[in-house]
């Protein structure tokens, strides 16, 4: 009998964020999965091990997920992955992909889930707290309120009418294109905080927009509200 592969959100950084479920399975799980060269260097696997050391005992398997714009090489790297993972599965191996936040919100796993899936294995997602959600707790706020929208959203996709559009903007993975980003919030006539590393080490709060350096680091979430 195959077994059974766990997309599991293991929370934004703060071990204790872990869901029971999530603690659970990893721990049940014959095999851990993570993105990156080795699990020492994946935060979802820190994250995860302040939660349940016993995860040290486990087998432990890092993928490579190249952070690249070329669909071939993605493309390559996700099946190369979901056919490492099918290896343990044909075993009759359950396999927990630790992901950081929650697994259905900009993560490695949904790539590998289709694959998967379009090869007959059965694949589950165990939710996890979104960094953004962990965020706006951080920051002392909400996100929507009544019937205001709210926008989750790339740094490389904010509207250039966003001045224009009511409600909520989470703007996530802003990455190397920083400045762009505050360029165009600059305008917005919103207000904008943001949480570098929330829940993590070196955690910084910024309760403007001119806070923000150009050099945030890749895990800044940047919420921008309507004044």
């Amino acid at each position: 009998m195959r077994g059974i592969a766990y997309g599991i959100g293991v929370g934004p950084g703060d071990p204790e964020l872990m869901s029971l479920k999530a603690v659970r399975l990893i721990r049940e799980c014959a095999v851990i999965t993570v993105p990156g060269r080795t699990a020492e260097e994946s935060a979802a696997y820190r994250i995860a091990a302040a939660a349940v050391p016993e995860i040290a005992d486990k087998e432990t398997v890092a993928v490579s997920m190249p952070m690249t714009r070329d669909r071939a090489a993605l493309e390559a790297a996700h099946r190369e992955a979901a056919s490492l993972l099918e290896s343990h599965l044909d075993r009759g191996e359950d396999v927990a992909y630790l992901s950081l936040g929650d697994p259905s919100v900009y993560c490695t796993f949904g790539y590998l889930m289709r694959i998967l899936k379009e090869d007959g294995y059965e694949t589950r997602t165990v939710p996890g707290v979104t960094s953004f959600c962990a965020a706006a707790s951080r920051l002392g706020i909400t996100l929507a309120e009544g019937d205001e929208p709210l926008h989750v959203i790339p740094g490389s996709g904010i509207p250039e009418d966003i001045a224009d559009q009511r409600g909520t903007f989470v703007v996530m993975k802003s990455g190397r294109g920083m400045s762009k980003v505050r360029d165009l919030l600059s305008g917005s006539g919103k207000n904008v905080t943001a949480v570098e590393n929330c829940g993590m080490r070196g955690e910084k709060v910024y309760g403007s927009l001119r806070d923000i350096p150009d050099d945030a680091g890749y895990f800044t979430i940047i919420v921008a509200k309507d004044s």
